[in-house]
């Protein structure tokens, strides 16, 4: 394995000097006519060129994601160094890993900060539920990478990622787009840009997708009829159950613009989203590997005989699982013997997500360089799901989980400039978000010492008041000095609820019933940032700046002695940059290299024996200290006319420093270790795209497109074992476009996963919990599609 990874570190090094060599090689080639677009970006407060912001940013135009066959947030993420969004499992629901320069969360709970923050037209998303958004009718996604403490705010120690919808102009403009593809795909949406008075415009987009599962889920019992499990579906059927990993995804979004050229300009943005589709395709990967668990205790067919083991592990590159959502009435046997009743669990295996938002944006011209930015914010979801998590007919976990979400944000800017030709920009603001958060959810935990049968109804409130500042100092013609500070109050509050089904004090919970946890805090974080303009076409930066993710109550405890707090965890960052247009701007080539110092890391301990003794464990706490180090690079190039090349590459180098005792270390070998690296990051990264206009006169145009991307090896749990580690992989997906001459029609075939890949995307593994099974999330195998398109 060692001499593997070796050989696989060799390789990516070699394919990182390939990328810069290509690069800087294709800077003595001279276009023919076709040069690199100006890409605005709103970063700073202010729309600057791409090419002139100090910062670390991957931004994509809609056009760019259409011809890589992108319709989902976390698939932009495959062209974006460092950058890790994933969808999850279906423990978690339909929610978001995010993780940037090893800086993230992937616990959807709400009761846990996100580490990258996700904005959408400049409104903060505060979950990682719901935070899966297709992309319907953007103009702009804007990736920052390294800790965004001044400019995007709350727990964007990572980085952010920005969500831009094209305004209403009222042009009557629109399209309509349709797809069709494997397993019954179906995908439908539009856009239309129309005036409703004068100065008053509206833009109306909705996107509606259907697609059949594919990982199946078997009934055993029908599978195999000798097991003595009985079958829910009769032998002469084809035993499934249902297909996860269903797409039924429906959105809509509404905006209007009042704006008549004068200092006033309105907007008002409304949306809503459904899903009600079976949870996350997973397949069991290891069963039976430890003894925490008592065998004779999940088996309510065979009095034993039927163990939790191989049998419902299928071979390696399937697509398969046999969960039932059915936990048996059945007696537990205590550890003394003592025999406990416990009742039957049945849970209706769906995942059901409904949200909306409205927010209202004014952009105030209150004088000579005086504006005035104000967007208030509402959003609210509801979301059922269910998860069998041990993928089996036995009886080891199942859950229902029912959260509910509502949250108020308003935030103000002052953006001003003074000086000699605008030399000092500056901006005030403030910002404050108000969110309530209720987890209900039935747990039925049966591979415990004690059976854990309990519901919970567990609010968390949480509020955030900030103050922030940004000045830009043109110091030169070429010299820009720029500062940040921000200051952040921050307080939160959890309330334990542990009851029975029937609503009597749960026997073995029931102590953390009605307490409630409480978190408050402060920080300061800033920005020094040198830029320097050396030509028209290169741009250099240099770089400190400061983040924090807020700290809470872990929000899972199964004894007293687990309620415990976490404290925040902060980063000092340090970056250098530069940023190029070579060879009359037929090459763009951006890098970065940056360190960093991140403190008091929040990873979840999934083994705590010191709180409580033996048994489940779901405890975020403060790990350790580590410095992390990367390189970044990025390049464009136009060889000639109709020909694109674009490539990314970024590498990442974590080292703990120090090892909180309470969750790892020398003396506590369960625990997190030196030798370790946080879940979702991968230490190499690359991506490649070629594409080739091919001109036809009046028969319009054929754009033939492949791309491949790189992940690293990665585990997804702090510990890292064999049982959560997922292999690196390359994938490729190709696309063939014609556009019509007067680029009013579009017609594509499209290929994901073209070499039909099988890789894990997310791992849930609970080996080291004492549940003794672990699964993965597969990726999708190769699919097809093919899109027509009508733009008008």
């Amino acid at each position: 394995m060692t001499s593997f990874l070796a050989l696989a570190r060799r390789r990516e090094t070699a394919l990182a000097a390939l990328a810069v060599g290509m690069s800087l090689s294709a800077t003595e080639v001279h276009a023919q006519g076709q040069v690199l677009e100006e890409i605005v970006v709103s970063a700073q407060f202010r729309e600057q060129n791409l090419q002139q912001t100090p910062l670390a940013i991957t931004a994509f135009n809609s056009e760019m994601m259409d011809a890589r066959s992108q319709t989902s947030i976390y698939e932009v993420s495959a062209q974006a160094p460092n950058v890790t969004l994933k969808p999850q499992g279906p423990a978690f629901g339909p929610s978001l890993v995010a993780s940037i320069r090893g800086v993230g969360q992937y616990d959807f709970n709400p009761a846990l900060e996100p580490g990258v923050g996700i904005y959408v037209d400049d409104v903060y998303y505060a979950t990682l539920t719901g935070s899966i958004f297709d992309l319907l009718d953007l103009d702009r996604v804007e990736i920052l990478r390294g800790p965004q403490g001044t400019l995007a705010g709350k727990n964007s120690i990572g980085g952010a990622v920005k969500l831009y919808s094209r305004k209403p102009e009222g042009d009557g403009t629109g399209m309509l787009e349709a797809t069709y593809g494997s397993r019954d795909r179906i995908d439908l949406r539009g856009s239309f840009d129309f005036a409703l008075a004068e100065n008053l415009f509206a833009r109306v987009a909705g996107v509606t997708k259907k697609q059949d599962g594919y990982v199946d889920r078997i009934d055993y019992g029908c599978a195999f009829p000798d097991s003595g499990v009985p079958a829910f579906l009769s032998s002469s059927t084809d035993c499934v159950l249902a297909r996860d990993g269903e797409v039924d995804y429906n959105a809509v979004r509404g905006m209007l613009r009042w704006a008549d050229g004068g200092p006033l300009e309105v907007q008002i943005v409304a949306d809503y989203t459904h899903e009600d589709r079976n949870p996350a395709g997973s397949v069991l990967t290891n069963a039976g590997i430890t003894s925490t668990y008592n065998p004779d205790n999940v088996d309510p067919f065979g009095g034993g005989a039927i163990r939790h083991d191989s049998r419902f592990v299928p071979p390696p590159g399937s697509y398969y699982n046999y969960a039932s959502f059915v936990s048996e009435e059945d007696t537990f046997f205590l550890p003394d013997g003592t025999p406990f009743p416990v009742t039957e669990t049945r849970a209706d295996g769906r995942s059901n997500f409904e949200g909306w938002g409205v927010s209202g944006h004014i952009d105030y011209d209150l004088g000579d360089n005086l504006s005035l930015v104000s967007i208030s914010a509402y959003r609210s979801y509801a979301l059922d799901f269910s998860n069998d998590d041990d993928l089996s007919p036995l009886n080891l976990g199942l859950g229902q989980g029912d959260l509910t979400f509502w949250s108020f944000s308003q935030e103000v800017r002052l953006n001003g400039a003074f000086g000699e030709e605008n030399q000092v920009e500056w901006t005030l603001g403030g910002f404050y978000m108000d969110q309530r958060s209720v987890y209900a959810t039935y747990q039925d935990l049966r591979y415990s010492a004690v059976p854990l049968q309990f519901q919970g109804n567990d609010p968390v409130n949480a509020d955030t008041k900030a103050a922030f500042a940004h000045v830009a100092w043109h110091a030169t013609d070429a010299l820009t000095l720029t500062g940040g500070i921000r200051y952040t109050d921050e307080s939160k509050d959890y309330t334990f609820s542990r009851r029975s089904r029937d609503g009597s004090l749960n026997p073995f919970l029931g102590a953390l019933d009605g307490v409630t946890g409480e978190y408050s805090g402060d920080r300061i974080d800033y920005r020094l940032n040198a830029s320097y303009q050396w030509t028209g076409n290169l741009m250099t930066y240099a770089q400190f700046s400061t983040g924090f993710k807020g700290g809470g109550i872990g929000p899972r405890p199964f004894n007293p002695a687990q309620a415990r707090p976490f404290g925040p965890e902060t980063l000092d960052s340090y970056e250098l940059g530069f940023k190029t247009d070579l060879a009359d701007r037929t090459v763009r080539l951006n890098g970065a290299l940056f360190y960093s110092e991140y403190n008091g890391i929040q990873l979840t301990l999934l083994s705590c024996p010191q709180f409580g003794g033996p048994g489940p464990c779901a405890l975020p706490q403060n790990a350790g200290d580590a410095k992390m180090k990367g390189a970044e690079l990025e390049t464009t190039i136009y060889p000639m006319d109709g020909l694109m090349i674009d490539a990314a590459v970024s590498y990442l180098d974590f080292q703990y420093k120090n090892i909180n005792p309470l969750a790892g270390g020398p003396d506590n070998p369960a625990g997190v270790q030196l030798d370790y690296v946080p879940p979702f990051t991968p230490e190499w990264k690359w991506s490649a795209g070629i594409q080739y206009e091919i001109l036809m006169g009046d028969a319009g145009s054929l754009t033939p497109r492949v791309d491949a991307s790189f992940q690293d090896d990665i585990f997804t749990n702090a510990v890292n074992t064999q049982y959560n580690a997922i292999e690196d992989y390359i994938l490729a997906n190709a696309r063939l476009t014609w556009q019509s001459a007067d680029a009013a029609w579009q017609a594509s075939l499209a290929v994901t996963n073209l070499f039909d890949k099988y890789y894990a995307l997310t791992s849930f593994d609970l080996i080291g919990a004492g549940a003794g099974y672990s699964a993965i999330q597969p990726g999708r195998p190769r699919e097809w599609a093919v899109t027509v398109k009508r733009t008008f």
